[in-house]
């Protein structure tokens, strides 16, 4: 992040016009003593000097001051990892003070006050155990807080649409069904789909296929990706009906395969293993759901890490996944490592809906692999 730093742009600017600290007093009207003070730090000029000194150097106030209300990606993804470090291991009303004091200096760079947002969910909400409802739901009140102010004020059409589905995502949490659909439903999806038609095409046209290539099959491994979204919700709302469930579970098993989904997104098809545990489960079908839970032990015991979110095979050779990671903004960033191994093992060993397999010794091994793999307690 970048700090206030007249000093720095004085002496930069002076010794980039080649002037010595005579010249510039002379110019601004003060001593060369005080134009020392304010490179090292020492004093600032007086207020109304600024608009005097940037005219001089050619730049804004702002530039001036060194002041930079917007950070880069790199430096929101930088923060957003050091800060769910901070969950973990400090009080977590600093780590939420300091989450705040970052927003108020930054009230104007949308990415960060929504990254913000999101990190309320993801820690706030989902991994600090030792929250009751009530700080649960101040602290998605104050996220939603920020997906609003984004929605509201970013300049962004596709951010705002993002920013509108998670502010829905929160009241979801606070348990407002009717608000949710009140806010969805006539929203317009955002799709870029026709864009890559489109552009493949002009590839095309200019002889250039493997970028026709690459625009089109990233359509279609971005299509799979969210296909493995819509798969977990549906099953836990069709477990009634049994033949239909299996089918489900069946037909996803071969995509799975089909497209070597826990090489490619592994950490994308456990939500699939999860709901259908519990569907089998709900059935009374425990052997089932026992060799579903295998199948979840194997995937979340071959991921590597540091944790790549997506990757390509032989298959998808023309993808780049080097911009195809989830994109910024749209969906939360990676945890450390510690967090997800321990909400990969909370998902089975502390899971209210597996209760009735504690007692199953198939289970009890499974669980305890878990934990022997994945380090965790």
């Amino acid at each position: 992040m970048n700090e206030i730093n007249i000093a720095r742009t004085i002496l930069n600017n002076r010794k980039e016009k080649g002037l010595t600290q005579d010249e510039l007093a002379d110019f601004i009207g003060v001593s060369k003593a005080s134009v020392s003070k304010w490179e090292t730090g020492q004093s600032y000029p007086d207020i109304v000097l600024l608009p005097k000194l940037a005219a001089y150097f050619n730049i804004s106030i702002d530039d001036l001051m060194g002041y930079e209300p917007q950070m880069t990606n790199d430096d929101i993804r930088k923060l957003y990892k050091e800060l769910s470090v901070e969950f973990t291991v400090k009080p977590f009303d600093e780590v939420m003070d300091s989450c705040r004091d970052i927003t108020k200096k930054y009230f104007s760079c949308f990415p960060l006050i929504f990254q913000i947002g999101v990190l309320y969910i993801n820690y706030g909400y989902y991994t600090v155990a030792s929250l009751n409802d009530e700080q649960k739901t101040a602290i998605v009140l104050e996220a939603k807080e920020l997906f609003v102010r984004v929605k509201e004020q970013s300049d962004d059409a596709e951010f705002k649409q993002i920013a509108l589905y998670m502010e829905a995502l929160c009241e979801l949490l606070l348990g407002q069904p009717k608000i949710v659909v009140d806010l969805l439903k006539d929203a317009k999806k955002y799709t870029a789909s026709s864009n890559e038609v489109l552009l493949s095409q002009a590839y095309i046209m200019m002889g250039k296929m493997e970028e026709a290539k690459t625009e089109l099959q990233g359509s279609i491994y971005d299509g799979i990706m969210g296909l493995f979204s819509y798969i977990p919700p549906y099953l836990a709302i069709c477990a009634d009906d049994v033949e239909h469930f299996e089918e489900m579970c069946r037909r996803t098993k071969e995509l799975i395969k089909l497209f070597n989904m826990k090489e490619v997104y592994p950490t994308g098809i456990l939500p699939f293993y999860l709901a259908a545990i519990q569907g089998y489960l709900a059935n009374e079908k425990v052997e089932k759901a026992l060799e579903m839970l295998e199948e979840y032990l194997a995937v979340v015991t071959s991921i590597t890490y540091p944790l790549v979110l997506l990757k390509k095979d032989e298959f998808f050779k023309f993808v780049d996944v080097s911009t195809e990671e989830l994109a910024f903004g749209t969906a939360e960033l990676p945890r450390d490592e510690a967090s997800i191994k321990q909400s990969m093992i909370d998902a089975i060993a502390n899971n209210p809906a597996l209760i009735a397999l504690n007692e199953n010794q198939r289970f009890q091994n499974i669980v305890r692999k878990l934990k022997d793999k994945l380090g965790g307690v």
